[in-house]
């Protein structure tokens, strides 16, 4: 198994993911309330982009940790195996997700 072209995967990743979010950091502001400048319908069309925006981020959050947690298992040793029963997890799974912590046989039990 190649790690290296696994880590490289994994920091690439974390490089878009934080600008993506530095981007986005806009869209997750307050909307402003003011009747007088913005519709009721354009409010309610705000902030339910602004919800979009904030479940966008939440799940960068969720994909950055667990790429930190990929790249803390390859620096321990133990990226590419099982969590759950100690074998190697295939490298066609590793190619589809780089974060996977379990093999196919653990993840469909």
């Amino acid at each position: 198994m190649n790690i290296n072209k696994y880590k490289k995967l994994l920091l690439e990743r974390l490089k878009v993911l934080a600008e993506v979010d530095g981007y986005a950091q806009n869209a997750c502001q307050p909307v402003e309330l003011d009747q007088t400048r913005v519709g009721r319908l354009s409010r309610m069309d705000a902030l339910q982009s602004q919800a979009m925006a904030q479940e966008t981020a939440r799940r960068r959050d969720n994909e950055s940790a667990r790429i930190q947690v990929a790249l803390k298992r390859i620096e321990e040793g133990e990226y590419g195996y099982c969590l759950s029963c100690g074998e190697l997890i295939a490298s066609n799974r590793l190619a589809l997700d780089p974060t996977a912590t379990v093999c196919i046989t653990c993840a469909s039990v």
